[in-house]
């Protein structure tokens, strides 16, 4: 295996790297807006629901009136008709008429005044909330058209890392490709590392002798055992004091995730 190979392989990740993080980018702005066109439609639903208590209450207030006419009309009626009792037993009944047609004037100008201060808060409320779906349909307009450029601008960016990756790969084995872009994706960008001191500094895991010799010659691609990354060898000075601890508590999960990637291979 030439040298040269892994070297491609260094630079492939990193175009990938960027590749997948851009795409993830632009698949998260869509859900950005979409909060924000439910904030938005909520904000209408109420603002409809608003405005039919506005026309109810109109109406209730029209029907109010008529029927306070109706009282006051007949309470002078009944007045009118005092003057022209002739018993003890027409006056009582005639002014319990205009008793009840006076309790029934008050009623409905209570209720009369009742309601246009409820429709005098409803139409407040109204007017705040269509100023506030205003301002909200003017953000949205912008954040559509900032985040239309935003899309176009990293797709542009996408497609020079594509024609990157392109001529990157012409000579590379189809089937380690596929591997490898696995590997990108599930390991946070990083598929290809050094071996050091017998140790995958991927997942810090100490390899078999044998295993990592044959890392050492580089005739071919070889796979960690444990996290699945592409292996090269990297010779450094000894130290005596090198930290040999197998994994951290953290890094246990790579292995965690070490048989799915397998199966997927």
């Amino acid at each position: 295996m030439k040298h040269d190979i892994f070297e491609k392989l260094k630079e492939l990740q990193d175009i990938l790297s960027k590749k997948y993080e851009i795409e993830r980018d632009i698949n998260e702005i869509p859900k950005a807006m979409v909060t924000k066109t439910e904030l938005l439609n909520r904000l209408k639903k109420t603002y409809i629901e608003k405005n039919e208590k506005v026309e109810g209450t109109k109406k209730r207030i029209a029907n109010l009136r008529t029927r306070l006419a109706e009282a006051e009309a007949q309470r002078e009626q009944y007045e009118k008709q005092m003057d022209e009792i002739k018993t003890q037993r027409e006056y009582e009944v005639l002014d319990k008429e205009i008793k009840d047609a006076t309790e029934r004037e008050q009623d409905c100008r209570k209720d009369i005044i009742k309601s246009e201060k409820d429709l005098e808060e409803f139409k407040y409320m109204l007017e705040r909330d269509e100023q506030l779906i205003n301002q909200q349909e003017e953000e949205l307009a912008a954040e559509e058209e900032k985040n239309k450029n935003e899309s176009e601008s990293k797709r542009q960016l996408l497609e020079e890392l594509e024609e990157q990756e392109k001529q990157t790969t012409p000579d590379m084995d189809s089937e380690i490709l596929f591997k490898f872009e696995r590997i990108i994706k599930s390991k946070s960008g990083v598929g290809i590392v050094p071996v050091k001191n017998a140790v995958c500094s991927g997942c810090h895991m100490i390899l078999p002798a044998q295993f990592v010799n044959e890392v050492r010659k580089g005739e071919e691609i070889h796979f960690c055992p444990y996290c699945s990354r592409i292996l090269f060898f990297e010779e450094i000075e000894s130290d005596d004091n090198y930290d040999m601890t197998f994994l951290s508590d953290d890094e246990a999960e790579g292995l965690a995730d070490l048989e799915d990637d397998d199966d997927d291979f």
